[in-house]
């Protein structure tokens, strides 16, 4: 396992960077120790096709959780130590290519490389190699992009489909945590492989030729992995290479070689941790007794608050004398408690089964409340967490299903991953010294400022890159429409807007329109897809129409009703972004009540109908005019209409219409010549 010396505790994968611990950044050991784990891989496959009953989770968490199950079908069998017997278990999805081995890998941490080296010249080179491969985590070590190191340890393997012999090595790619830490080497299809064996002078086999071309290891620049027909391949050669992966693993299994397997990339739940913060693992162990779980009764384990942490770190419930000493459930003898506790994912794996029963003392959450509450609709999240706390959710939540304690198999409905707020392109840190202050920006701007800007410089799933410039801008925005409210304030007080809304025309039918689209747009950007910047826009939009309202139409002449139908709109749709201007300017159009207690405003599609479309006419598919026609006309008549206007027919003027195709309020392409 990970442990970090300082902290005297045992590290997740995650939490080792570049070879050091996140916390105190020092340089992280391997340590083995007996810890718990929690058995996650029996539900690999599971979680893995319960990923297509998430439709309303984002496509690339779904394919990060898939890559991390990481699952695969191929065969296992074992290469055979030359002069030893002993075995060396090798899983792989390219049997078709096992004649084409020419050497096998161990990964450093491998049983079999101390046996295989001891009392050898390759010992101590060995055993450099190995101390050196202990300082990179496997996150670093599994990574396409790190440089491929390795080296031959003076031991062959015998090939069991050849009988041939190949030289064992070990390299940094190759980890003793997937797979059985050993990998055969097939260089001229595998570019990994090839790599490697360049590298190293290593000997490199074509056993695959694609179709109509001849490989010749002497001039190939790169391994060849598409599928083509087997060479070099014994009774096999002449077989497609697909066909020939069911034969030869059909013979493997006949002739006792070999099995077909199912491999997963994930592995079991490190949870062991040697710290306090953290809930304590409920295990007894007596000397006469052995292991034995804590009863249901005497749940929770409480940590206890007699405790003393020492500056060089280490487990301090450990050193806590009224926690450790215990009694037996079994024999009712003395005992002691284990002193690890549980990685803090263990508890934020199943907190929002809490919530639904917050008050429960009596059991973690009471069933008839998880059964009315769960699952999650809406699940707001960094991406970051989408391949561990995502996935400790689901399998606690499958866990508990089989237990009969919850009637769901997926926790969360649906997932939204909301992005991070960058400043000069990279996450904002004290460190980096680029950190904007929430004080500064509100005394200056307003809260409401911050919050409109953040909301609509990108969609909620992508990074925001801060910018002073767009604080600005979103301020200016905010004054418009203060400015537009505040001079249609005194006016508009008292007037009532109908309902149902009498019929109009002309300028005041187009604000309508403009009113009732921003209502549907919100509405529909905000409930279903979380698109916030461009329900903004649509509320920009809306401003825009009426100032165009207000410029275009005689003060006298306009219509106050459809007015206040739209500075009300207005401000029902600001105010979940801008929840204090908009509270303000609803007390300034005459309203006593909070506009944050007002229900939500609904479209009305009838207002939505446009009078007027406008056309796009192509020459020769060429974009050459934007004409406006009266909506609702059909092929034909849209047809008509637009051939008789002398803006169009002068586009085409001298030359001959051949062919005219007309889509209803959309488009009328000419061809001509």
């Amino acid at each position: 396992v990970n442990w970090c010396p300082s902290c005297a505790t045992v590290l997740a994968n995650e939490q080792v960077i570049d070879g050091a611990c996140e916390r105190c950044e020092s340089i992280v050991e391997k340590k083995k120790l007996e810890q718990w784990f929690f058995k996650i891989t029996d539900y690999a496959e599971r979680l893995l096709q319960d990923l297509e009953t998430l439709p309303g989770w984002p496509d690339k968490v779904k394919t990060m959780q898939t890559n991390w199950i990481g699952r695969s079908e191929g065969v296992e069998f074992s290469f055979t130590v030359a002069n030893s017997g002993q075995k060396i278990p090798v899983f792989t999805t390219r049997h078709d290519t096992v004649f084409g081995v020419t050497y096998v890998v161990l990964a450093p941490e491998h049983p079999l490389v101390e046996e295989l080296t001891k009392g050898t010249a390759y010992e101590k080179p060995v055993q450099e190699f190995i101390k050196r491969m202990e300082q990179m985590n496997e996150i670093t070590r599994a990574s396409a992009e790190l440089e491929k190191e390795g080296m031959l340890i003076g031991a062959q393997a015998i090939n069991p489909m050849t009988g041939e012999a190949v030289p064992i090595l070990i390299a940094n790619y190759v980890l003793m945590e997937y797979g059985t830490g050993a990998v055969m080497g097939v260089p001229a299809h595998d570019e990994r492989d090839f790599e490697f064996a360049r590298k190293y002078g290593l000997p490199i086999r074509v056993v695959i030729q694609p179709a109509g071309q001849e490989l010749s290891v002497e001039t190939m620049e790169q391994a060849y992995t598409g599928e083509g027909i087997m060479v070099n391949s014994g009774r096999f050669n002449g077989l497609p290479n697909e066909e020939g992966k069911k034969a030869i693993a059909d013979y493997m299994e006949a002739q006792g070689i070999g099995c077909r397997k199912i491999n997963y990339r994930l592995r079991d739940w490190l949870i062991s941790r040697q710290r306090y913060w953290g809930a304590p693992i409920p295990i007894i162990y007596c000397e006469h007794c052995g292991t034995k779980p804590v009863p249901d009764q005497d749940l929770p384990v409480i940590l206890p608050t007699d405790v003393e942490f020492k500056v060089g770190g280490g487990n301090p419930l450990a050193e806590s004398p009224t926690f450790v000493a215990t009694v037996c459930p079994e024999c009712g003898g003395p005992a002691k408690r284990e002193t690890d506790t549980m990685d803090t994912f263990v508890c934020s794996s199943w907190y929002f089964l809490r919530f639904t029963s917050p008050h429960t003392d009596h059991a973690p959450f009471a069933p008839e409340h998880v059964d009315y509450w769960m699952n999650v609709d809406q699940y707001i999240g960094g991406v970051e967490h989408a391949i561990l706390h995502l996935m400790y959710a689901r399998f606690f939540t499958k866990v508990l299903y089989d237990l009969g304690l919850v009637k769901v198999q997926e926790p969360f409905q649906n997932l939204l991953t909301q992005g991070m707020v960058l400043k000069d392109g990279a996450k904002m840190s004290k460190s980096k010294g680029n950190v904007v202050s929430p004080e500064e920006i509100i005394s200056t701007y307003g809260a409401d400022t911050a919050r409109l800007f953040i909301l609509f410089a990108s969609p909620p799933e992508k990074d925001l890159e801060w910018s002073d410039q767009g604080v600005e801008g979103s301020y200016r925005f905010l004054n418009r429409v203060w400015r537009l409210v505040a001079g249609y304030a005194d006016q508009v007080t008292g007037i009532v807007v109908p309902k149902p809304f009498p019929a109009v025309s002309g300028a005041e039918r187009e604000l309508r329109r403009w009113t009732h689209y921003a209502l549907r747009k919100v509405t529909q950007d905000i409930e279903t897809r979380f698109n916030f910047n461009t329900a903004i826009s649509a509320i920009m939009e809306l401003v825009n129409a009426l100032y165009h309202y207000q410029a275009r139409v005689a003060a006298e002449q306009q219509d106050l009703r459809v007015v206040k139908e739209g500075l009300e709109s207005l401000i029902l749709l600001l105010a979940p972004f801008t929840p204090h201007i908009a509270e303000e300017l609803w007390s300034a159009i005459g309203h006593s009540a909070s506009v944050h207690l007002q229900s939500w405003p609904t479209y009305d599609e009838a207002a939505l109908v446009e009078d007027e479309v406008t056309v796009v006419i192509q020459v020769n598919g060429r974009v050459r005019e934007k004409v406006q026609v009266p909506a609702g006309l059909t092929s034909q008549d849209l047809q008509e209409k637009v051939l008789a206007m002398e803006r169009v027919t002068r586009l085409f003027q001298g030359k001959q219409l051949i062919k005219v195709v007309a889509i209803p309020d959309k488009l009328v392409s000419l061809a001509v010549k």
